[in-house]
């Protein structure tokens, strides 16, 4: 089958969003949402989540999954906003506990803080499947961005985060904790050996040299074909070589710090201390 998919481009942070429909029914999924964060001053806000919100609301689709793709580093997740507002379960990969566990220890967040994955609804493994109202979804475990990394395989659209990018771009960053440049090389073959006219969805476009616009939809031919880093010969170890090298030229993602308190946690803030107020930790020399 083939799903109706609606984008929503956050520029601040190049986050790629999607609602994913069931074209039978008013069944959908929300992809990999974001909560607006101003660093500066330690503000979020919801005009995001709110575009999809009204999104969904008018087009009158009943919200069956808020589905993650990872713990991302780059933006707050606005899932537990858009549940609250409109319903549907909160799933990520299973290997969430490992990146709680990495994570709980960066931020010293101490045995109040559950490290077993138990803030998601839905905690999926390589080879589980699930249903969008009449549309069948599958799950793939491909990690080497991070170790909890999935794509969402759901009829003809695969919904990879950030392991693919556009053809022109090339392929996620490996040099984050549990992060691995060979892992990644072979989750990407499980992605391309889809069917050819399997339309990709990726989680982040930056605009290459040479393109004047946003993109955030290709295929896996393309990506066969045309992908920068892994497209036509390319081979495992020139793969591994160019990632490594680039990575280690790469700077920190602005918003690293607060968005990985936030998500491993589903996306809720941490409790609020004593005085009533939520504080987000910065390791100083910790990552």
């Amino acid at each position: 089958m083939k799903p109706d998919v609606k984008a929503f481009f956050d520029e601040a942070t190049f986050t790629a969003s999607f609602v994913v429909k069931d074209p039978a029914s008013d069944a959908c999924a929300i992809v990999d949402s974001v909560l607006d964060f101003d660093y500066a001053s330690g503000r979020t806000d919801t005009r995001s989540a709110d575009a999809i919100i009204r999104y969904v609301t008018d087009q009158g689709l009943r919200v069956e999954w808020i589905l993650e793709t990872h713990v991302h580093a780059d933006h707050l997740s606005a899932a537990p906003y858009i549940q609250q507002e409109v319903g549907g379960k909160i799933g990520i990969g299973d290997r969430i506990m490992v990146v709680q566990d990495t994570f709980g220890k960066v931020f010293n967040e101490g045995t109040e803080f559950q490290r077993d994955g138990s803030q998601f609804d839905r905690l999926f493994v390589e080879g589980d499947s699930f249903r969008i109202g009449a549309l069948e979804a599958r799950v793939l475990h491909t990690p080497g961005h991070t170790p909890a990394c999935l794509t969402y395989v759901i009829g003809d659209a695969a919904f990879v985060g950030d392991t693919l990018f556009m053809p022109d771009f090339g392929t996620a960053r490996c040099d984050f904790p549990g992060g691995s440049a060979e892992t990644l090389y072979g989750s990407i073959q499980k992605i391309l050996a889809l069917p050819d006219d399997t339309r990709i969805f990726v989680g982040h476009d930056y605009k290459a040299p040479g393109r004047d616009d946003y993109a955030w939809e290709t295929t896996v031919a393309e990506e066969k074909a045309r992908n920068i880093h892994v497209g036509g010969d390319a081979d495992k170890d020139a793969f591994v070589k160019m990632r490594t090298e680039r990575d280690a030229t790469l700077k920190m993602p602005r918003l690293i710090i607060p968005s990985l308190q936030v998500n491993m946690r589903a996306g809720q803030m941490p409790p609020a201390e004593d005085d009533g107020n939520t504080y987000l930790k910065v390791p100083v020399n910790g990552l």
